[in-house]
């Protein structure tokens, strides 16, 4: 089983209104093929957690933090903007919990957009947007713009969107929080499945529980320090 990304250590604060933030993560593997579930109460730092995988967030500190690309690895924690910039088009797909749909762009266009960025074939993307828009259900709605979508459905498009250049890491915040129980089950479904036959690792955030015990191959969850500030640190959730 390889490592798709390896974390040790890792530190990050925030301050606001005098009040002091800090996400503690002692210990955190993925691995190829595999889905990990975060889960924890509202303000414990999921998000948080999941911005910094996808190099939104720098942290503050790490002992390491880095991803595999083939039998390389990539210290993301040194690596400059522009490197940075680059695993985030080609190796990481996230899927925002706002969904995060440029307005001005079809539903077609908003999903072939990772792929036109990366210049890959532009048959190859418009065939691949198409059986992503079948399988979340959404075909109908490829040449609707994302205002004239329901909630479930604009989040549907921000799932094929991530999936659409088959990235190595897919980190998903709460890809299921607006649809309901059978449409959850169908995405859970769809992401495991796309990333065991893309060889991939699935990072998905969900305050539903027993979804996750239900499709995830592990768990993490948070430990909440009060004591001049917040202090959350990552542990084992099974």
């Amino acid at each position: 089983m390889n490592n798709c990304l390896s974390v040790r250590n890792l530190r990050l604060s925030r301050t606001k209104n005098d009040s002091t933030f800090t996400l503690l993560v002692p210990k955190l593997d993925l691995f190829t093929g595999k889905t990990l579930a975060v889960v924890g109460q509202s303000g414990c730092g999921k998000s948080t957690l999941t911005d910094i995988l996808a190099l939104v967030l720098k942290p503050d500190s790490a002992e390491r933090f880095v991803m595999r690309r083939g039998q390389r690895e990539i210290n993301l924690f040194t690596a400059t903007r522009r490197e940075q910039a680059d695993i985030r088009g080609r190796d990481i797909g996230y899927v925002l919990q706002s969904g995060g749909l440029f307005p001005f762009l079809s539903v077609r266009e908003n999903i072939m957009l990772p792929g036109r960025l990366l210049g890959m074939d532009s048959r190859t993307v418009r065939t691949r947007a198409v059986e992503l828009a079948r399988a979340m259900g959404i075909a109908d709605q490829l040449n609707k713009k994302p205002q004239f979508l329901s909630g479930g459905q604009r989040q549907r498009v921000a799932i094929a969107r991530a999936l659409i250049h088959k990235p190595g890491l897919v980190l998903a915040d709460e890809p299921t929080a607006a649809v309901d129980s059978v449409s959850a089950e169908d995405i859970c479904k769809l992401l495991k499945a796309t990333v065991i036959e893309n060889e991939a690792s699935l990072l998905i955030v969900s305050h539903d529980r027993n979804l996750m015990h239900k499709y995830a191959d592990d768990e993490v969850t948070f430990k909440l320090e009060r004591s001049n500030g917040i202090t959350s640190t990552l542990i084992p959730g099974k």
